[in-house]
């Protein structure tokens, strides 16, 4: 018997362990007339472009547009993946309900390596701000905090570090690491497990951790190996309020059998659904209490 994808997630655990709590609401919401939420899936960078997010030649869509948007389709949600910053101007932005960003680099620059698409303006950059602030949804991927702030020099009033709660740091050699659970219940994260499980990827360490975060998943740091992760547990996944707007990052996401994972992409399903509305998650700031030496970075 051949499977077709929504039944792979269902199989591998990524979908069912969601449970009446979380994934069948998805589910509901998503079938039910008018209710397709529209996502942008931005992925140029002006810097060091990602392999996830490369568009190889002949392939058209990079490996993490094709699974977002194939993802998106099938849960009620229509997800365009773009490397035009254009559509961020402010008589464009009004057409989105929400952003994704795997990106690096200030996008108001031209890409060194990332050829494709055009820059976000100034004004479009204000717009998306504005827009969040507004009520519509944002989520980023793994190199989503070593975008705009990082490389400005503004830290943590950077208006786009103090959307996304924080600001890439550093990172080692890439490696299997322990995640703690600390939010079981938001949509997704159940595949994983309800305590804590080991996955293979590459780790950003992160600074400038907004003080109202909903951490979700914990970077376990003891046994890691690299200077950057010697330090305290500090925030992996998380959600925060933007404004009335959604937020939520996850670090996960650099390595393409992590974007292949069931449930990666469930949380990331779980993600889509929480930042549009379409499943309610908590945004209750707990970060002082499961990360209590989240302030601390480590010695250069």
């Amino acid at each position: 018997m051949t499977l077709n994808r929504r039944q792979m997630l269902i199989a591998s655990g990524a979908a069912a362990v969601l449970g009446a709590g979380g994934w069948s609401r998805l589910l509901a919401a998503g079938s039910s007339k008018g209710s397709t939420k529209k996502v942008l899936f931005f992925t140029k960078s002006s810097g060091f472009a990602h392999s996830v997010v490369t568009r190889k030649p002949g392939e058209g869509q990079a490996l993490a547009e094709r699974i977002l948007t194939r993802i998106g389709s099938e849960h009620g949600f229509e997800v365009v993946a773009s490397k035009d910053g254009r559509l961020f101007d402010p008589d464009q932005i009004g057409q989105w309900d929400a952003f994704a960003f795997e990106t690096t680099g200030d996008l108001t620059k031209p890409g060194s390596m990332d050829k494709e698409g055009h820059p976000i303006s100034a004004d479009g950059e204000k717009a998306l701000y504005d827009a969040v602030r507004s009520g519509k949804g944002f989520m980023g991927m793994h190199c989503a905090t070593d975008t705009f702030g990082h490389h400005r020099g503004q830290g943590a009033d950077d208006p786009y570090i103090r959307m996304i709660g924080g600001e890439f740091s550093g990172y080692g050699p890439q490696q299997e690491a322990m995640l703690e659970v600390v939010d079981p219940d938001f949509p997704g994260v159940q595949a994983f497990g309800s305590k804590s499980f080991r996955i293979n990827d590459e780790w950003y360490a992160q600074k400038h951790l907004a003080d109202d975060l909903h951490v979700i998943l914990v970077q376990v740091t003891k046994g890691m190996k690299g200077n950057d992760y010697q330090r305290p547990n500090y925030p992996e996944t998380w959600t925060r309020l933007h404004g009335k707007g959604r937020v939520f990052y996850t670090s996960m996401g650099h390595r393409e059998d992590v974007w292949e994972n069931p449930k990666y992409q469930g949380l990331l399903l779980g993600a889509m659904g929480f930042i549009t509305g379409k499943v309610d998650a908590s945004t209750e700031p707990n970060i002082e209490k499961v990360t209590p030496g989240y302030k601390e970075i480590a010695s250069k």
